[in-house]
This record gives structure tokens, C-alpha cells and sequence, in this order.
């Protein structure tokens, strides 16, 4: 869907990072922020992407 080439000169605009493709997201390997893809064309703007997940995604039991 994506070239290789352009994979390979991208990077996230919030951090600067390395990114990857993830099913239909480029995700920044540093920052975990999720870049849609639309038509075939990534949109690599901070506003358009997704936060990422919080780590372990449980909440803090110290009773």
C-alpha cells in the first residue's frame, strides 16, 4: 500500500522518531503516536494522530 522508499525517509513529526507500518497506521517506534492513512497517502500531521496507549493499560491497585 505504502512504498518502501517513502517508508524508509518518513519520520514523526512530533519527535523526529523511526516510523513503521502497522495495518492501516504508521506508528513512531519512539513516541507510539498512530498516523491515519487515507486513500494511500499518509497523513503525517501531529493533529491527525492518535495518542498513544498508556503502558499496561490497567489502573493502580495499591491498596
Amino acid at each position: 500500500m505504502i512504498d518502501e522508499k517513502l517508508l524508509e525517509i518518513l519520520a514523526c513529526p512530533a519527535c523526529k522518531g523511526a516510523i513503521e507500518l502497522q495495518d492501516d497506521r504508521i506508528v513512531c517506534q519512539q513516541c507510539g503516536r498512530r498516523y491515519p492513512i487515507r486513500n494511500g497517502i499518509p497523513i503525517m500531521l501531529v493533529d491527525e494522530a492518535e495518542e498513544p496507549e498508556a503502558e499496561g493499560g490497567e489502573a493502580d491497585s495499591s491498596d
